[in-house]
């Protein structure tokens, strides 16, 4: 904990006690995420705001409160431990964007997607690691290493993408909302797993053979963690699905899958794998097969309970990186000047901006060059967006920088702390202004009238609403047949997919092949959608007349 609430304690003549003090700090937190909550709902139809600059704007208040206060000793009321992020926070928030990621339209544009969140990631990563390992030397940071310019570059390689999910509406722009965000549940990932990357080489004596070795342990850490990730999922659809928890408790199926979906992220970090890919892949797992053998009351609690602590997970990282930045114990340690300072932080954004351009559209023409369907094709103005929403930097971000640059929050030496305050600077900068900006953004380049619609009933307009359960219906691949007889694909117009035109082979193929193979050996095996059957009792007495209208 921080030393500013026994500041305060003190001044008002109160005991020392570390646990009183402890029970301090938590409450005044509690009380910042409540009122976060409710300036972010009061503000929800604003163009401008959403709910991560609320948290970051509100967090920067109560900053200045407590550093005012506390007579400039500290701007915080808790202290930043890497355990809480990588352990606690960050956890909760990529399993539930595995957990509730829209599977057909992920599916749909699953090329452009790949293309974004894996190569765009490494060109943005090879950009921003050699801007910055030119430009940082002459700036004041000649002691960083090769380590710390190739970290620099994952670190702000990573999107943020629950800002997307608050700046695009899946109801307005569905292919926008598919491919940033889906790029960016990718992107994270992709960037956590090269950090670890780089984290594990040695570069005393750099040659091309530790490129090549850098790429192996890249691949192995991507195909170790993504296996592990859908055998912990399909582990618990099966255990679920033989044992039928809820004959005699939903509680106990909920809590399986809980703890289940956490025990793939610690196993993954106790294998040295990318926890965070782990339990991505773990949620669209237990999304296709795990959500489907409970109760409907379970699938309920299930679907709200893990979006709120991913709720509470991010709006507690945006207020904490709102006051960490007026942390003057690491403004005090740099020895950049204010010129410097600037300039690291007008590179660094620089870098940003070419970066992701430089995959957006070279990286848009080859998707639509592989993909020849109209519903699917990214035009300029679409590309525009996609690159300018995908500037924004947050939780991922800040997590990587704390781990590489500090030691229990607290930097390592002066050029670790002037990277960290350049992190927080380019986080704070980018997630207000390309925030505030995208929306107005989307009203100019793509007014109502250029908006492609895709005319799908059945698909919700947002996470946040209830109905989007029935994405869950959704198998992770469809063939042409289903797209264009069922009423619910009606509106999607069948394409070809790049596996497809590689194997010179119709997709419908594809689709039928693995359609098959679900049938056949995986739904039998590990349960999944039309398993459970009806329990008398599970639904209300609405839903019961409505799904049941011949049971009394």
């Amino acid at each position: 904990m921080a030393g500013t609430v026994q500041f305060l304690m003190s001044s008002a003549g109160i005991g020392e006690d570390a646990d009183h003090t402890h029970v301090m700090a938590i409450c005044l937190f509690v009380t910042l995420l409540c009122a976060c909550i409710v300036l972010g709902h009061l503000l929800e139809e604003n163009r401008w705001m959403n709910e991560s600059i609320t948290a970051l704007i509100l967090g920067f208040c109560t900053g200045i409160i407590v550093l005012v206060t506390s007579k400039g000793s500290s701007s915080h009321i808790l202290q930043f431990n890497e355990e809480l992020f990588f352990i606690y926070l960050l956890p909760p928030i990529i399993f539930n964007a595995g957990f509730q990621v829209k599977k057909k339209q992920f599916f749909q544009n699953f090329v452009a997607i790949m293309l974004f969140g894996v190569v765009g990631v490494f060109i943005s990563f090879a950009i921003i690691s050699a801007g910055s390992s030119f430009v940082f030397p002459k700036l004041g940071l000649g002691k960083l290493l090769i380590q710390d310019y190739l970290a620099l570059g994952t670190i702000f390689s990573a999107t943020d993408s629950v800002c997307t999910l608050q700046v695009l509406s899946q109801d307005d722009t569905p292919l926008l909302y598919s491919l940033v965000f889906g790029e960016g549940v990718v992107n994270d990932a992709t960037s956590v797993v090269l950090f670890r990357a780089v984290q594990k080489l040695t570069f005393d004596d750099f040659t091309s053979m530790e490129v090549l070795q850098m790429s192996g342990s890249f691949f192995y850490l991507f195909f170790s963690s993504t296996v592990l990730g859908i055998a912990t999922g399909l582990l618990s659809a099966y255990i679920i699905k033989t044992l039928y928890f809820a004959r005699h408790s939903t509680d106990r199926e909920i809590a399986i899958m809980t703890l289940m979906a956490y025990l793939s992220y610690i196993l993954a970090e106790l294998l040295f794998l990318s926890g965070i890919l782990t339990v991505f892949f773990c949620g669209i797992v237990m999304s296709h097969y795990t959500w489907h053998n409970v109760t409907e009351s379970s699938r309920v609690t299930t679907k709200h309970a893990f979006a709120t602590m991913s709720f509470i997970a991010e709006t507690f990282i945006f207020l904490y990186v709102g006051m960490d930045a007026l942390d003057l114990d690491k403004w005090k340690m740099t020895t950049t000047t204010v010129g410097q300072s600037f300039g690291l932080f007008s590179t660094l954004l620089v870098l940003i901006l070419v970066g992701r351009a430089a995959f957006v559209f070279p990286l848009s023409a080859l998707s639509n060059y592989m993909c020849k369907s109209a519903n699917t094709k990214i035009g300029i103005r679409q590309q525009i967006i996609i690159w300018w929403a995908g500037l924004m930097r947050g939780a991922v971000s800040i997590a990587l920088a704390f781990n590489q640059f500090t030691i229990s929050g607290d930097a390592k030496n002066p050029e670790f702390a002037a990277a960290i305050t350049t992190t927080i600077g380019v986080v704070l900068f980018s997630t207000v202004v390309f925030g505030m900006l995208t929306k107005p953004l989307i009203h100019w380049l793509l007014p109502p009238h250029l908006r492609s619609y895709i005319s799908d009933t059945s698909d919700p307009p947002s996470p946040k609403d209830l109905n989007f359960i029935n994405d869950f219906n959704v198998p992770l691949l469809l063939d042409s047949n289903q797209r264009g007889n069922s009423g619910f694909f009606s509106g999607i117009v069948s394409r070809h997919s790049s596996l497809g035109m590689l194997l010179a082979a119709p997709t419908s193929y594809i689709h039928d092949l693995w359609r098959s193979f679900d049938d056949s050996y995986m739904r039998p095996v590990f349960g999944g959608r039309g398993f459970v059957p009806y329990i008398p009792g599970s639904l209300t007495i609405a839903e019961e007349d409505e799904h049941h209208p011949s049971h009394f």
